[in-house]
């Protein structure tokens, strides 16, 4: 205890000024009661509990340096300490086009259906058949409401028509006392999700990158608005991105324990730009070890994951599964990230129509946009082959994808296409 109080003193005559810096300290089952002791004498802390260990989150009004965070490490108590580090949702808003809330249609949507006329502003309208073969694997299954999806993004708007057939609703909180924890998973009141944000029960969308990627995935099949690649799905909202688009590791952290506790089946995030965290790798583990894929989009910055890894897409986890983008002719989107061993396919990303939040539909585009249609395709599968390891998913979407020569240098496998993936038609 001596050490660890001494080394404060270290620390702030030492480490750079930065007001309220946080950060995630992992605290060992045995002696963690001790660290926390020590903990306080260097600033204010709170504490949350998960599926795979607990966490103080440390507020200095110092910087930590490398040689602090290690010598804190080898501490009793302590397993590892992480910057709580900011993530940001992927969209590429330069290419948002608003569209009348009666305007959008099926028909618009190239991601599902290109015709050739459909892919693309009028310069480069996209060409036809390159799609994810949605009709053919409709022939299949359109999907099931007994599989899970957590949309882990700003939230969404589960009131909006196309969509809240398709949220998933916990009937017990639903049913139940306002401010009371009904079922006792240590959430009170989420009916439709939880927003770690603002931590209440209410995972709103106050920014639309998490309509837009749930309606990617979900958006029903009723003869109005847009399609969803699942017409039958229960999507969970889980906001960890505030209205701003941001939010914290230690808010990612808390969603992805929150989705492996409601028992999902895929987990869709078109977020990153923290960098590696100890936190957030064994958070995706822990979902691994549950049997839940997680689908994460490749990142926007048109750069090599291979030589500059962008997370939570380069972690070297088996369930997670990396997606890049495509534009209307089959080609890498300019702004996708890529990697011919760390990117394991691509998928419509340029120019894509979905939902968005206030009842509304948007073009938007990014690898966010790309990695919700591999999540409904993994609903879709799911509907057939339940029992489906996250590895197994990954390497039948590898194995199945359309090889393209536009793609060989940058992905492991090609396009995304829904009907041979249900079909296993890969070779």
């Amino acid at each position: 205890m001596k050490t660890l109080i001494l080394l404060v003193f270290l620390l702030w005559g030492s480490a750079a000024f930065s007001a309220n810096q946080e950060y995630l300290v992992k605290l060992t089952p045995t002696h963690g009661l001790e660290a926390l002791q020590g903990l306080k004498q260097m600033g204010a802390y709170r504490e949350f509990d998960t599926s795979f260990g607990r966490f103080a989150v440390l507020k200095t009004k110092r910087d930590l340096e490398f040689i602090d965070i290690k010598y804190l490490e080898n501490l009793e108590g302590i397993s590892y300490v992480d910057e709580n580090t900011v993530y940001k949702a992927l969209p590429i808003k330069d290419s948002e086009v608003n569209l009348a809330n009666d305007d959008p249609s099926f028909k618009k949507q190239w991601g599902l259906k290109n015709t050739g006329w459909n892919g693309g502003p009028l310069w480069r309208l996209g060409k036809k058949g390159e799609d994810i073969n949605a009709e053919k694997a409709w022939g299949l299954t359109r999907g099931r409401s007994t599989i899970k999806i957590a949309v882990i993004d700003t939230g969404v708007d589960y009131d909006h028509p196309d969509l809240k057939n398709n949220i998933l609703t916990n009937e017990i909180e639903f049913n139940g006392t306002d401010g009371v924890d009904d079922d006792g998973n240590g959430y009170i009141d989420d009916v439709y999700g939880y927003d770690f944000a603002n931590n209440d029960g209410d995972p709103a969308d106050g920014h639309g990158h998490g309509t837009h990627c749930a309606g990617v995935i979900g958006a029903t099949h009723n003869r109005s608005g847009i399609r969803g690649v699942m017409g039958r799905v229960k999507i969970l909202p889980i906001k960890f991105l505030g209205d701003n688009g941001s939010g914290t590791l230690e808010g990612a952290v808390k969603a992805i324990d929150y989705a492996i506790k409601m028992k999902v089946h895929v987990m869709s995030n078109s977020w990153g730009g923290g960098g590696a965290n100890q936190s957030l790798k064994e958070a995706i583990i822990a979902a691994n070890k549950a049997g839940i894929s997680f689908v994460a989009a490749a990142g926007n910055s048109n750069s090599d994951n291979d030589k500059k890894p962008s997370y939570p897409a380069s972690y070297k986890v088996e369930n997670i599964i990396s997606v890049g983008s495509i534009d209307g002719n089959g080609k890498k989107s300019w702004f996708s990230n890529y990697g011919k061993n760390s990117v394991h396919i691509f998928a419509p990303g340029s120019d894509i129509l979905s939902t968005v939040k206030g009842k509304g539909y948007k073009k938007m585009s990014g690898t966010s946009m790309a990695a919700p249609f591999v999540s409904g395709a993994i609903g879709l599968l799911l509907t057939h082959e339940k029992n489906l390891t996250p590895v197994e998913i990954r390497d039948r979407l590898v194995k199945s994808a359309v090889r393209k020569k536009a793609l060989d240098k940058y992905s492991q496998s090609g396009r995304l296409d829904a009907f041979r993936f249900l079909k296993d038609l890969g070779n």
